[in-house]
């Protein structure tokens, strides 16, 4: 099954980001694809590589740009979201792409299932 995923909270403050990085973890073991990762809202800040978790903590960019890499995970982050936070093609992690709303279309067309975290 193809999967597409739309993330909607920040790395830290919301449980989103870990049920669906958790989600996508298990997918991908179980054969299915993640053709797509969405940040909208909030959720564009799971893609800053200027986060800096303490060392015995979990670092959720870090994750995803991981994914991204070993997993060919598009991880796209909405620009009119990423930009009312500061966040600019400089400050992306390894693995994320800034870019519109149509990817999300795009992949809510393409995927068998979109499936969102968060509000």
């Amino acid at each position: 099954m193809k999967f597409g995923i739309l993330i909607n909270e920040g790395p830290y403050q919301h449980q989103a980001s870990d049920s669906a990085y958790l989600f996508c973890k298990a997918a991908l073991e179980k054969g299915h694809e993640i053709s797509r990762v969405f940040f909208y809202n909030d959720g564009v800040n799971n893609s800053t590589k200027l986060t800096e978790p303490p060392q015995d903590d979990r670092n959720i960019v870090q994750r995803w740009s991981k994914m991204g890499e070993e997993h060919g995970v598009d991880l796209v982050v909405c620009v009119a979201a990423a930009l009312r936070r500061g966040i600019r093609d400089e400050n992306l992690a390894p693995g994320f792409r800034i870019s519109g709303l149509g990817q999300l279309v795009e992949v809510g067309i393409q995927a068998d299932r979109l499936v969102v975290f968060g509000d």
